[in-house]
């Protein structure tokens, strides 16, 4: 009987240490509500950048992307990603696709302009800056050294 109160009691521990570890896990992956503003950006190129990756207005997460694709007419890339709907971000707002840091990964940041207009649900910034690749950067200065 005793056998059985403390298989019991090392079950509930463990069940409890589960639940405990899976909330510190939801809590600090700090998800975008779904009920945001969704938005979308016109890129010349958007490598690096994938759903899921996060959006940044003055080194704060505002939102996150959630899908990208090739607009036919214009073979540009358009992403679309939601923000909090508590965000109001002007019509003139501009977008960059920035590295994270120097071990790789992108995220999307925001610049707001000084336009009276709001953007509203569905717009698209068009003022955008594609990422620059430290490879390229690096390939050019190499280059360029080994010309002189």
């Amino acid at each position: 009987m005793r056998q059985n109160t403390l298989e019991t009691i090392l079950g509930a521990v463990i069940i409890i240490g589960a639940a405990l570890f899976a909330f510190t896990v939801y809590n600090s992956a700090n998800f975008t509500p779904s009920d945001g503003i969704e938005l979308k950006a016109e890129f010349g190129d958007v490598s690096g950048l994938s759903a899921g990756d996060d959006v940044f207005l003055a080194g704060i997460k505002i939102g996150q992307v959630t899908s990208h694709e090739i607009d036919k007419i214009t073979y540009l890339a358009r992403l679309t990603f939601r923000i909090n709907p508590d965000i109001e971000l002007p019509s003139d707002t501009s977008a960059r696709i920035v590295a994270k840091s120097l071990l790789g990964g992108y995220v999307l940041e925001l610049s707001p302009g000084a336009n009276d207009e709001m953007m509203q649900a569905g717009d698209i910034i068009y003022d955008t800056s594609d990422p620059v690749s430290l490879t390229d950067l690096l390939g050019k200065f190499v280059f360029q050294s080994a010309s002189r």
